[in-house]
């Protein structure tokens, strides 16, 4: 048989001693001193295996044990302090925590430590239980990256109603800590990255905030993460190219390469980007995936930027060393990137607000400018057409009012456009129907409202609308300017839809013509009888914009180019 294990015993009560020693000593071999000074003495006199305390209430099962190994496999440090705070007895663990390598007995325990600093949550521990009678913690912080936690309990000896000691576990939770201060770090970055000023959003362009971002992005990576080396690409919806947006530390031939989100033949980076999984390459000269990125790396973190289930993009690191990132990186990393992946949302959604803003300011005054522009070109035309042939250099200038009439009413439009933004995900790959850009539509009816609405609706989409008031400005309009489509109410103030009809024919026979009607109202059959005449399309008011903007694709389109849309 093996030997049993010893242990000091110390009880408040002869009475508890025998009871419990009865009930351990078929296993162990309990010492029971008189004093905790004769147990210490007898720890450092043989071999003993561990302390048993049992204050006045305590059962069996709630009794304050714990194993020491005096040799100092103990994962804690341990000590035995008297109510001076003085250190009567400590295991080679609580040397190695207060990095002394001689005796600490009779010091004081925090100027073991040097000069900690009490971090709470009981900021007078040893006095809580050695007035109380329960046991007390409190955490110390030694440096800025060292953090013990102190738990302390009161040993009373016989039938003293004092704590005549008390013992005392420190155990190193700075791991802990520091990682839950990263974690709020993180989020407090990820407040930062995304959080500009009213007088920010005023004065910077959106490269400006861009590029602000990008600053934000790279002192978080290298002073919270610390990380040297970074890159950061955002996927093309288009495309499906992963476009870099920040590159620091690497390659310039790594940095420009074209990469794809496609697991195969694009490197780890579009493997994430395809996968949406994160990648970690312990060893770069052995990973069939790793692409020579930063000079020297020898391995590579690389994560998903996601956000609501859509990859965004990716952000990859690296490092000199062979198996420089663990599981912790991943976690920190890939918290990280969320964080980022909102903030682009973020600046993305602030470009659709000033480009929305812009657009309506655009509309707000095209729509009070389009009718005295149209009012302008009807007239203009019906002098334009009576002087023709007659003087010459009045009919120039006619024609000049036209043009600079029509190009104010283009300059409005296209400030109201969608620009170009290439660098944002939210935006990329909207369609913006592109058979009616620049397209030029007559829209021809008395009802002001059909008129305006047809300016918003189409002029939204790239179309440069006019309109007329009734059939004879329509067929003035038309002899007068080119148009790829007209499109006629069936009900116009001086003749019907079928007699305009026939006459925009006369004019141009290969013009593309759209009849309108109000809930299919066609008492004098100008949509049946423009049909026979080789009318093809029909339009039912109020619009239906998707309605309106195929119908009016068709009109504009060759089949061919239909075909290519679909």
């Amino acid at each position: 048989m093996s030997e049993k294990r010893r242990y000091i015993f110390l009880a408040s009560s002869t009475e508890q001693a025998s009871e419990i020693k009865s009930q351990l000593e078929k296993n162990y071999d309990l010492v029971i001193p008189e004093s905790l000074e004769s147990g210490l003495q007898e720890i450092r006199s043989q071999k003993i295996d561990g302390l048993l305390f049992a204050s006045s209430n305590d059962s069996l099962s709630q009794s304050y044990l714990h194993l020491i190994d005096v040799l100092g496999h103990m994962p804690d440090g341990l000590v035995i302090l008297n109510p001076n705070l003085k250190i009567l007895w400590a295991n080679d663990r609580f040397l190695e925590l207060v990095e002394s390598e001689k005796s600490v007995i009779d010091q004081n325990f925090y100027k073991a430590f040097g000069t900690p600093e009490i971090l709470g949550p009981d900021f007078c521990l040893f006095n809580t239980a050695l007035g109380s009678g329960q046991s007390a913690k409190s955490v110390l912080r030694i440096d800025e990256k060292i953090y013990y936690e102190v738990h302390a309990k009161p040993v009373f000896h016989g039938s003293e109603e004092i704590p005549g000691y008390l013992v005392v576990v420190v155990r190193d939770v700075s791991e802990d800590i520091l990682q839950r201060q990263k974690l709020d770090a993180i989020y407090q970055a990820g407040l930062e990255l995304g959080d500009l000023s009213p007088d920010e959003l005023l004065d910077m362009s959106e490269e400006d905030r861009i590029e602000l971002l990008k600053s934000k992005i790279l002192h978080y990576t290298e002073d919270l993460l610390e990380f040297e080396t970074v890159e950061l690409r955002i996927v093309n919806k288009e495309t499906k190219q992963l476009d870099p947006l920040l590159a620091v530390g690497m390659e310039p031939i790594a940095a420009d390469r074209a990469l794809f989100a496609n697991p195969e033949a694009n490197g780890v980076t579009g493997f994430v980007a395809a996968t949406g999984k994160s990648y970690l390459c312990d060893d770069t000269t052995s990973d069939p995936l790793y692409l020579p990125g930063a000079a020297g790396a020898r391995s590579s973190l690389t994560v998903p930027l996601i956000l609501h289930d859509e990859i965004l993009g990716t952000f990859n690191v690296e490092s000199p060393h062979p198996g420089a990132f663990d599981e912790k990186d991943l976690l920190f990393l890939e918290l990280f990137s969320r964080e980022i992946a909102v903030a682009l949302n973020t600046l993305d959604l602030l470009a659709v607000e000033k480009m929305s803003t812009t657009t309506a300011n655009a509309e707000k005054i095209l729509s009070e400018v389009v009718n005295p522009v149209d009012e302008i070109l009807n007239d203009t035309a019906w002098i334009l057409e009576r002087y023709f042939g007659h003087d010459p250099k009045v009919s120039d200038r006619l024609a000049r009012v036209l043009k600079h009439t029509r190009d104010i009413k283009q300059s409005i439009q296209k400030a109201g456009q969608t620009h170009d933004l290439s660098s944002s995900s939210l935006l990329a790959g909207k369609s913006d129907r592109p058979l009616l850009k620049s397209k030029r539509i007559l829209i021809a009816d008395s009802d002001a409202t059909v008129r305006r609405a047809g300016h918003e609706l189409l002029g939204r989409f790239g179309c440069d609308v006019e309109t007329a008031h009734n059939g004879e400005e329509a067929l003035l309009m038309v002899r007068s300017f080119h148009y790829d489509a007209v499109i006629i109410d069936i009900r116009l103030s001086d003749m019907t839809g079928y007699e305009c009809f026939v006459e925009l024919k006369k004019i141009n026979e290969h013009l593309s013509v759209i009849l309108m009607t109000g809930f299919g109202y066609d008492p004098s059959h100008s949509i049946v009888k423009s049909r026979q005449e080789g009318l093809k399309s029909v339009l039912y008011k109020p619009f239906r914009l998707d309605q309106l903007l195929s119908e009016v694709e068709k009109a504009v389109s060759s089949p061919t180019d239909l075909d290519s849309e679909e």
